[in-house]
């Protein structure tokens, strides 16, 4: 739940603690008021706990405007955060020297816990309203942890961060406008109570100047992405400046400020196709500029881009991944999710990134985080992309770290191996460490996502013998079903296909068998299924070769359906002395000759090895006495002519015996 930080507070600072935080921000004191006064204010009120004093108010045709009621006396002068500090100041000679605001907001960047900010903060001699705005940013990136902070008593016991709200909120209409901004959203950040005298005032002012229209396009973004925490999309002020926004011309845009707006919109004001005109411009916009923008804006229109489902504009998210390429040495682990993301979502794969990937992918696999691992193993499988170097250096570094993975981030990494058909060179320490984990967590992994591992590791002959009677127990498979609301036929499939594998595979096996209710009769499945279906094109190709060969349409079937499951792409009879028997009948059958015939999909996207599924349908048919004949696309392919075509189906189909002339 968030936490209202800022409740009132009565503090009495000594004289000299406030003087020393005085003398850090260089405040400038009207000469009516006296150091005295300063020193010692009656109240710095933020919150207020009891009745409201202060109201914040929607006035029609003039949006948000605040009323201050019995507002307790302050006798504090009037000071300021940028007016004598200017640009430029100096520090002590044994601290920091910064030459400039953006030194200032480097060193701030640097900063990694709340007390290293205060630091920073106490070693100037001047600040400037957009360097404190930016302080309390980055105090609120650290203190967030979800919707609550981490350690909200080191802020309410300080006396710097008391003294900058009491500024902020006295100040506001001397603060620049990203001044402004930025300390609004560090506020919201920190869940301060929006009906206090400081968000109050903070929140008239920029309604002000919105409705002034003094506010460029990233001041707009981010008191949007700030009333969009506050009051959620039905903000009248939220909705005033996206018709800003819309008012302006995306052609004059930077590479920033458009992903600023891509921003703002991905935040929640973008959803269900709201604004799609405005991002029509945008994503047209933002192709031109592909080339010219920097890491951290591809990135965050490509985050942008699959949060808005921006499916039309697959010809910007395809130039955006082509220029990121040169960047993938330097991706930070979210940087790198993103653009996977991104891909995946889109459906693209492009060759240089995925080259550059495995130059530098094996480098870090050690050290990245087990969740972008995972998202790289994902990725290679989804888009079928089979890279020894990227499975390789998964498969060491899972050995050695696996330990902390997630059962989730477990599966991810495994599920590619049998799915591309890949065995790396540690496969023995690999699975038994796979075994190792399986056997200390096997209650922690969700139903399914245990299903998928095991049946992957089959694909690629890594038989879960040891584990096998726990998936087809009873509770198991009430869970299994629970966890799906019923049983999909993929599921179903996977089951038959695991329990087949231990019978003809394992035949030492003595588990629980299968229930037969939890069978299928066919593997193929409509959406996911555990082989594949012919390739339409490639088949007609092959069955008029097969006619011309055979002598006659009737002398061989399609897409026959075993009583295995399996469905073959052909199939040729013979009886015991080899003659070819006509499809239909059903005795005599000495030899089945199953013929597959195999596509681009049935193969890693890179290489001429067969996935996962089809391998072991071939296996399998092969334990079950049919003859397994492969017809390759990259081989059937380069035939130019029929003659050439029956010549080849005629050493494939029969090796050892001549052919006649019909």
């Amino acid at each position: 739940m968030a936490l209202n930080l800022l409740r009132v507070f009565h503090f009495v600072s000594t004289e000299l603690q406030t003087y020393n935080f005085l003398r850090i921000v260089k405040w400038q004191l009207y000469p009516c008021n006296s150091l005295r006064k300063i020193l010692y204010p009656q109240c710095s009120r933020i919150l207020s706990t009891g009745p409201l004093k202060t109201w914040y108010q929607w006035v029609p045709d003039k949006g948000y405007h605040n009323v201050v009621r019995d507002q307790p006396c302050c006798n504090l002068g009037t000071v300021c955060l940028h007016g004598d500090a200017g640009e430029n100041f100096k520090l002590d000679s044994k601290q920091h020297t910064f030459s400039n605001e953006q030194n200032f907001l480097k060193h701030l960047n640097n900063c990694k816990t709340v007390k290293q900010v205060f630091k920073l903060l106490n070693s100037s001699v001047s600040i400037v309203d957009t360097m404190a705005a930016a302080a309390l940013l980055k105090i609120s990136q650290i203190e967030r942890d979800g919707n609550e902070l981490k350690n909200p008593a080191v802020l309410l016991e300080n006396e710097v961060f008391k003294a900058m709200c009491f500024q902020f909120e006295h100040e506001s209409l001397r603060l620049s406008n990203a001044g402004l901004v930025t300390a609004l959203y560090a506020y919201v950040q920190l869940y301060v109570d929006p009906q206090s005298t400081l968000m109050v005032r903070l929140l008239s002012e920029c309604q002000l100047r919105l409705n002034k229209g003094q506010l460029l396009i990233k001041d707009l973004c981010l008191l949007g992405k700030a009333l969009l925490d506050l009051e959620g999309l039905r903000c009248r002020m939220l909705k005033q400046i996206m018709e800003e926004i819309q008012r302006q011309k995306t052609d004059d845009w930077t590479s920033e400020e458009i992903a600023m707006v891509y921003n703002l919109l991905e935040a929640g004001v973008g959803e269900g196709g709201n604004y799609q005109q405005l991002l029509n411009k945008m994503n047209i916009h933002a192709l031109h500029l592909a080339s010219r923008m920097s890491r951290k804006v591809k990135n965050d229109i490509l985050n942008a881009m699959v949060i808005l489902k921006q499916t039309r504009a697959i010809p910007l998210v395809i130039n955006l991944c082509k220029h990121s390429v040169r960047h993938v040495p330097h991706f930070s682990d979210q940087e790198l999710i993103v653009v996977l993301n991104a891909l995946m979502y889109f459906g693209h794969s492009d060759k240089f990134f995925t080259d550059a990937l495995e130059r530098n992918f094996p480098k870090k696999a050690f050290i990245m985080q087990p969740e972008a691992i995972s998202k790289v193993m994902q990725y290679c499988s989804q888009r079928r992309i089979l890279s020894p170097l990227i499975f390789d250096a998964v498969a060491e570094s899972f050995v050695y770290n696996s330990d902390n993975f997630t059962t989730e981030e477990i599966a991810l990494q495994i599920i590619p191996f049998g799915k591309l058909n890949y065995l790396p060179p540690n496969a023995g320490q690999l699975f038994r460490k796979i075994e190792n984990l399986l056997r200390g967590r096997f209650s922690q992994f969700q139903p399914r996502t245990l299903l998928n591992l095991l049946h992957s590791c089959i694909l690629i002959e890594r038989f879960p013998v040891n584990f096998v009677a726990k998936i087809f127990s009873p509770y198991f498979l009430q869970q299994l079903e629970a966890e799906g609301i019923g049983f999909d036929k993929f599921v179903l499939a996977q089951l038959t296909q695991l329990f087949m594998t231990m019978k003809l595979e394992c035949r030492t096996f003595e588990g629980p068998n299968l229930p037969p209710k939890y069978r299928v009769k066919s593997f193929l499945t409509p959406g996911r299924s555990v082989e594949s279906v012919v390739d339409e094109h490639l088949y007609s190709k092959v069955k008029n070769a097969l006619t011309d060969l055979l002598g006659a349409r009737n002398y061989f079937a399609s897409r026959v359906l075993t009583p295995y499951g399996y469905t073959l792409d052909a199939e040729i009879k013979l009886d015991e002395e080899g003659y070819v028997l006509p499809a239909s009948q059903r005795e005599e059958i000495f030899r089945r000759i199953a013929l597959c015939i195999d596509d681009q999909r049935r193969f890693s996207v890179n290489s001429h090895i067969l996935l996962g599924k089809e391998t072991i349908k071939q296996r399998q048919l092969r334990l079950l006495g049919y003859d397994v004949v492969q017809i390759p696309f990259y081989e059937f392919d380069k035939l130019q002519n029929s003659e050439a075509m029956i010549e080849y189906l005629h050493k494939k189909v029969f090796p050892y015996s001549y052919r006649l002339a019909w």
